[in-house]
């Protein structure tokens, strides 16, 4: 699907910040000649949903969209499963590295879900994007609460799976999904459009030292803000696996809205594992057709990485 003629598009990011998270939303809110993100609906995952809502209302502060970016705060847990977080990874605050201030504003009072239920039911036909970045609870809920929505869905950009890479919370899952395997089934079962940026794609373009300095050098808040970011995510994976490199995740979803030229992958049909006993929340992704079932999602496993990080060295520069 090429975007590059079209005028801004409208999007919606469902979210659970986390490092990651936050840069994404930063490289959308600095993306505003091409996207227009109406609301960001949080959800429980890298850590509970009291902390990623607030942690929305700390990035939308930083980015100087308190007074026009609603947060919407959404589900508090998976559709069937008990909850599993990653503060190991992310920190107990969900943005571990960064000094956080009390948000500006709070969140907007209505539920995620019964908002995204509104909003889609008065849309156009396949106007609004949905850019999913964290567990897929919350679009799952409002697909069962009211399937015609569908319709007003242009397409689902969300961040989960593996399948070239194995997995990161389990040997063949990948965190987002193996949260909510349930939310991903159905979700992936919708006849919505969907995009897939798996891992396969994020360790494609790894957060590098070099990568990072052109970022700090911007100077401005934001800029500082995510390299910061980048930096605890760099020095986890140091800890962890002592590779001065990590996988960029989120705003991977990002970049593939704003410019999908930068990105490569195949139609392929996903279904995902719900009940597999080693095997919860993997993607089993037809990658060779050999099932014959319906293709339903594109998925990507190339991306240019270096002009990924041009593009967004440029678009952090627009912000604060």
């Amino acid at each position: 699907m090429d975007h590059s003629n079209t005028s801004r598009q409208t999007i919606v990011i469902d979210c659970d910040p986390g490092q990651d998270d936050a840069i994404a939303i930063l490289l959308a809110l600095g993306a505003h000649e091409a996207l227009d993100v109406r609301a960001i609906t949080t959800v429980s995952g890298n850590v509970p949903v009291e902390i990623t809502q607030r942690n929305a209302c700390i990035v939308r502060d930083w980015a100087g969209k308190t007074a026009t970016l609603p947060v919407y705060a959404g589900c508090s847990r998976p559709l069937a499963r008990e909850p599993f977080t990653a503060a190991d990874v992310h920190g107990e605050s969900g943005l571990e590295g960064l000094e956080l201030h009390e948000p500006l504003a709070p969140v907007a009072g209505q539920h995620a879900v019964d908002w995204l239920v509104e909003m889609l039911s008065a849309a156009v036909p396949a106007s609004v994007t949905i850019c999913a970045i964290g567990p897929l609870t919350n679009i799952a809920t409002a697909l069962l609460q009211a399937p015609q929505i569908c319709a007003s869905v242009r397409e689902i950009v969300l961040m989960g799976g593996a399948y070239f890479q194995r997995g990161n919370a389990t040997p063949v899952a990948e965190f987002n999904l193996y949260v909510d395997p349930d939310a991903a089934e159905i979700v992936f079962s919708s006849d919505v459009p969907i995009v897939v940026l798996p891992r396969d794609a994020a360790v494609n373009a790894p957060i590098t030292p070099a990568r990072i300095a052109p970022i700090r050098a911007i100077g401005n808040r934001c800029g500082n803000v995510v390299a910061d970011l980048m930096e605890a995510i760099l020095a986890f994976n140091v800890r962890r696996r002592g590779l001065a490199e990590a996988p960029m995740y989120d705003p991977l979803t990002i970049g593939y809205l704003i410019d999908p030229s930068l990105f490569g992958g195949r139609a392929v049909n996903v279904v995902i594992e719900t009940a597999g006993k080693w095997t919860l929340g993997e993607t089993v992704v037809d990658w060779t057709g050999r099932t014959g079932r319906t293709i339903n999602a594109k998925w990507i496993n190339e991306v240019d990485a270096d002009s990924f990080y041009t593009m967004l060295c440029e678009k952090i520069r627009n912000l604060p």
